[in-house]
């Protein structure tokens, strides 16, 4: 993303933001033209200015100075050598007095009613050609570093409580601490996520080898509860958490212009997308076709299924809004297939039923020739909530079972394989099309598989979606193993042909919104 302060324009600019997959940004705080984004912190203190010699207006001066000793003792604690001020250029500078300064950090603030915002963005280990695609914070003849560029390989978590020590010394007191970390990537996870932190990454980004499986390296930094219920299932080995995906696992981001058209639908409209926040493989795919799947009730989820990168910080009150929200999406961006998705909220009386049902009922009112599928929870098997979902009468009434009968407990506790198939045989008794999804790696065996894939079938679901589970974090289920493509064909050919399913797409890739237009279409003959 590319801020402009409250006074810059784009003269600074070089590119087309939309043509390299960024957002612009008009902040009101001071400064030019800077870039922010993953390998970056981000700092944004909020504090009571003193004014200058005790009272009047805040000391903004002042304030830049303290921020930037902040900075430049943490930078000193890790290594980094010359580092300070450089004369009228705001900011921490590498080599500030020799022939080739060059910025660190940036600063651009902003004071309200003796308040602090805004703050500073500090380059750790960010792709440094951003930094060519604009002329940083206006000026022409100085370069921009970051710690890694200048041979120190810091860790953010690191980097950050540095910071904060030095910056209760300066303020004084303990300091009310909020960390977030960048959510453009599949990886990326905010650190309240599960409770736990923010995990190791899984995969070391790059795609290639398998490795074999490993009893002990698999559970390296699982929760003693998740390895006991591990244990408990008979799941004792798999992959290491730095363990390279197999070639069939490959995804290659295309950020095309429907991509970006998307995406910038989405932010305007203030929705969230599942495809963003479970971090879906399929994301560059589905929105180059000019499909999303939406989800309501906000994007934070009040269970912790361990297999999920879906926040678990507790939820926001729904928008009411939000149902309007996405009828309006749904009508900007020329669909007749509408996928709504949400997160559990067991903290509603309902479930959240009403409110998904309000959002078919939008969607419809706006675009009357749009069909549209709901993935739901399990409403705690409220048959009343339930109910009012069917009612609005989806085209396609969907809740994922997930994983076979012997892992429930492991992969999601708050839910049960008895339960979802109750919720999907309701919707079936309502005369609804209806579909349902499993995960794989995680444990199960093929024939577990199949057996899932027959009870489905007997309660009356038509469609079914079968794809390879991948490890968020180390905070999450670890990977089993990978399945061969030839498996994912062999359980479609089974699903279809000896079980009698309308539909099942099965790939290693697949996820449970994946091709849901087809899905239907098969489902209804």
């Amino acid at each position: 993303m590319f801020t402009l302060g409250a006074r810059a324009t784009t003269e600074h600019l070089l590119v087309d933001p939309a043509e390299v997959g960024a957002d612009l940004v008009t902040a009101d705080r001071g400064g030019d033209i800077t870039w922010h984004g993953p390998g970056q912190l981000v700092g944004y203190p909020i504090v009571w200015v003193p004014g200058k010699r005790g009272g009047g207006m805040a000391d903004t001066v002042a304030y830049v100075h303290t921020v930037e000793q902040i900075l430049i003792d943490t930078l000193t604690d890790l290594g980094l050598p010359d580092v300070g001020r450089l004369d009228d250029y705001p900011g921490v500078w590498v080599a500030p007095e020799s022939d080739n300064p060059r910025k660190i950090a940036a600063i651009g603030v902003r004071l309200s009613r003796g308040r602090s915002m805004h703050g500073f963005s500090l380059n750790v280990d960010p792709d440094m050609v951003w930094f060519d695609r604009m002329v940083p914070c206006g000026i022409l003849d100085k370069a921009v570093t970051s710690l890694h560029a200048e041979g120190i390989d810091a860790d953010m978590r690191a980097v950050v409580d540095r910071i904060v020590h030095h910056a209760a010394s300066a303020w004084g007191g303990s300091l009310d601490r909020q960390d977030v970390v960048w959510r453009d990537r599949p990886e990326d996870l905010t650190p309240f996520s599960r409770g736990e932190g923010p995990g190791e990454r899984s995969g070391p980004g790059s795609y290639g080898d398998t490795v074999e499986s490993d009893p002990a390296a698999h559970l390296e930094g699982t929760s003693v509860r998740l390895s006991g219920r591990l244990a408990e299932a008979g799941v004792t080995s798999g992959l290491q958490i730095s363990s390279r995906k197999p070639d069939w696992m490959r995804v290659k981001a295309d950020m095309g212009p429907e991509y970006r058209r998307l995406k910038s639908v989405m932010r305007s409209l203030d929705l969230v997308t599942v495809c963003e926040e479970a971090g879906c493989p399929n994301i560059f795919d589905c929105w180059n076709d000019g499909t999303a799947t939406f989800m309501v009730l906000g994007e934070r989820c009040t269970r912790k299924c361990g297999f999920c990168l879906v926040d678990t910080r507790h939820p926001e009150a729904p928008d009411a809004a939000e149902p309007a929200k996405v009828a309006e999406a749904v009508e900007k961006m020329g669909l007749d297939y509408a996928v709504v998705t949400m997160v559990a909220r067991d903290d509603l009386a309902d479930g959240g039923a009403a409110h998904v049902a309000a959002t078919v009922a939008a969607i419809r009112d706006r675009n009357p020739g749009a069909r549209v599928e709901v993935l739901i929870s399990d409403c705690k098997g409220d048959g009343e909530a339930l109910d009012v979902i069917n009612a609005a009468r989806p085209d396609v009434m969907n809740h994922n079972i997930e994983t076979v009968a012997r892992l429930q407990r492991v992969a999601r506790p708050s839910a049960s394989y008895a339960r979802s198939l109750a919720v999907l045989g309701r919707a079936a008794d309502a005369g609804l099309v209806t579909k349902s999804s499993i995960i794989v790696g995680m444990g199960e065996t093929f024939d577990e598989v199949v057996s899932t894939m027959a009870d489905l079938a007997a309660v009356g679901v038509d469609i079914v979606t079968i794809g390879q589970y991948l490890r968020p974090t180390s905070n999450h289920l670890p990977v089993a193993r990978w399945w061969e493509p030839a498996e994912f064909d062999e359980l479609k050919r089974i699903g279809e042909q000896e079980l009698g399913l309308s539909h099942v797409e099965a790939s290693p890739l697949t996820r449970s919104s994946y091709h849901a237009k087809q899905g239907e279409a098969a489902a209804r003959g």
